[in-house]
Order: structure tokens, then C-alpha cells, then sequence
């Protein structure tokens, strides 16, 4: 029998069906946006619709089991949501509730503990003994996978690197802390930052290639990207040491955080006179996060 993922992300909720002998390689996949600011019911109502359209374009019926791929993480003792930047979903059961509006097991993992997952079994982190996945988009998230596992932790926090502080950065953050990682170099807080120094919003994408026809501005938020991820990730590597970090999200497709100038920035805060980590684009594209959740309904375990 087929699988079905869904990736319930900040922006996007991503469902795909794949063959379990090759869940690298989706049958088919789809997109709805997320639309958080509608609330936790639509929210909800999103992830049904998707499903209901894999079934359509598949010609599956949904399995017993579907994972799900969530930001933020189920606390492990009250069940209940939490650490989310899509905040409608903080607080709420919603395990317990997709059970309910889909008819079958959720299985759920955070969001980017899936893509990490995808990325260390199949993707650009295959046979690496530990791998970091990141994801730089709408937020910061992170998982970690040692030996083909993904570490959870007692409170289902680990590999949460977006909201470690920045030194001298001040920015509140929906989590109620100021300068957290996410604050700076999330594709949002990009954007603002351009926006403060040079009047104008614009997307990303945008920012990229105005820097590359030399605006100061888009230049100056780029070197602000790479000098700001040296320092997070380094904090990061000098606990772990992973063998590799590969880098997802919208953000993740910037050319400089694969380059010499993002080695020498993480080098300055590193524990160590040089750096063998590498870091990796996913091989996997942009839908790692819900090959990884295809995976959990695969498991044995909830």
C-alpha cells in the first residue's frame, strides 16, 4: 500500500503519495496554502482538503496511518502543540483532532526533524553518521538524525536552533524571548531588513538578485545573512559535530551559505582552527519535509 505524508508547513501544507520502495520519489504531490491567520479550525480543514485531493489524483484510499510533518513539536506528556510559529496550533490538541477530521492515525514528527530524516536516509546526508537538517524559510527549525534516528528528547525539542539568542540582537519573537535565531535570518526578518534600509518590501527571491546587480541594501542583508548563520550554526556544530548540515527553506536556496565566505563566518565562532562539516543542499528538493513524513506512517512505532 502506498503512503501519504503531508507537511503542515507556515506557509504551505505539501501532500504526497509515494511507493514504499521508493519513498524517495513521490506518485503525487500537491499544495494548498496554510493560511494560519484563519485559524486553527481552517487549519484543520486545509489538511483534510489535502488529503482528500491525494485521493483523487492518486486513486488511493488513505491508509490507516498518514504522517504528518508539523512545525512546532507534541509535547510528549499532554499531547498538546506547542513551539509553533504557525501560533493558531499552539496549545491545542491537534493530534487528537486530525485523528478526528481525517478517520485515521495521525503519525507526527516536527516538521523539520522530517526533512532531516528524508535528507540523511535518501537525500544529501546519505551515509553520514550524523546529519543536521535545517530549515530556513517562514522560520528556523531543525532536526537531527544519528545513525538513521532521529534524536526527539525528553521534551520533543532537539535539533530547536531557531530559538537559541543572537549576541546583541533584540528583536521580539513570537515565542515570547527576544534576538532569537528565527528573528534574524528567517526569510520574514530578511525581509524586513532590506525593507528598513532601503523603503522598499520585496520578497527574497527579489533581495537575491538585486544584490547581484550590487544594491547596497540587498548586499548588506545578504553579508547580515552570512555572517548571522556562521554564528548560530556554530554553536550548533561546536555541541554536535555533525559530519553534515543540510540546509531546506526558501532561504536555504541562497547561493553564499554554500560558499567559502559562510566557512569563514562559521569559523569564527567554531572551537576548532578549521571546519570539515559540510554543508549541503538537499538533493531531495524543496519537498524533503514530506518524504520524511510519508516515512513515519512506515514506521512501526506512533
Amino acid at each position: 500500500m502506498s503512503l501519504f505524508g503531508i507537511d503542515l508547513g507556515g506557509t504551505k501544507i505539501e501532500g504526497a503519495v509515494i511507493d514504499p520502495a521508493r519513498p524517495d520519489c513521490a506518485l503525487c504531490r500537491l499544495r494548498l496554502p496554510t493560511e494560519g491567520a484563519k485559524g486553527y479550525e481552517h487549519v484543520i480543514s486545509q489538511v483534510v482538503k489535502v488529503v482528500r485531493m491525494l485521493e483523487r489524483e492518486s486513486g488511493e484510499r488513505r491508509p490507516a496511518v498518514i504522517g504528518i510533518g508539523t512545525p512546532g513539536v507534541i509535547d510528549p506528556l499532554s499531547g498538546i502543540q506547542k513551539n509553533s510559529n504557525t501560533t493558531c496550533l499552539n496549545g491545542r490538541p491537534l493530534g487528537r483532532d486530525l485523528a478526528r477530521a481525517l478517520g485515521v492515525e495521525p503519525r507526527m514528527a516536527n516538521d523539520a526533524n522530517c526533512f532531516a530524516l528524508a535528507e540523511a536516509m535518501f537525500g544529501a546526508g546519505r551515509n553520514r553518521k550524523v546529519v543536521v537538517g535545517l530549515i530556513l524559510g517562514t522560520g528556523c527549525g531543525g532536526g537531527i538524525v544519528v545513525e538513521g534516528k532521529v534524536l526527539d528528547g525528553i521534551h520533543g525539542i532537539a535539533g530547536e536552533w531557531g530559538h537559541n539568542p543572537l549576541r546583541g540582537e533584540r528583536t521580539l519573537c513570537y515565542c515570547g524571548r527576544k534576538g532569537c535565531i528565527e528573528t534574524v535570518i528567517s526569510g520574514p526578518a530578511l525581509e524586513r531588513y532590506y525593507k528598513e534600509h532601503s523603503g522598499r518590501g520585496v520578497r527574497m527571491p527579489e533581495i537575491v538578485a538585486r544584490a547581484a546587480k550590487g544594491e547596497p541594501a540587498a548586499r548588506v542583508t545578504l553579508r547580515r545573512l552570512q555572517a548571522k548563520f556562521g554564528e548560530a550554526i556554530a554553536a550548533v556544530i561546536n555541541i554536535l559535530d555533525p559530519d553534515a548540515v543540510v540546509i531546506g527553506g526558501g532561504v536555504g536556496n541562497i547561493d553564499i551559505l554554500y560558499d567559502e565566505g559562510t566557512r569563514r563566518a562559521v569559523l569564527k565562532h567554531l572551537f576548532n582552527t578549521e571546519i570539515r562539516t559540510e554543508f549541503l543542499r538537499p538533493t531531495l528538493g524543496d519537498s524533503a519535509g514530506v518524504f520524511g513524513a510519508a516515512m513515519l506512517s512506515a514506521s512501526s512505532k506512533p
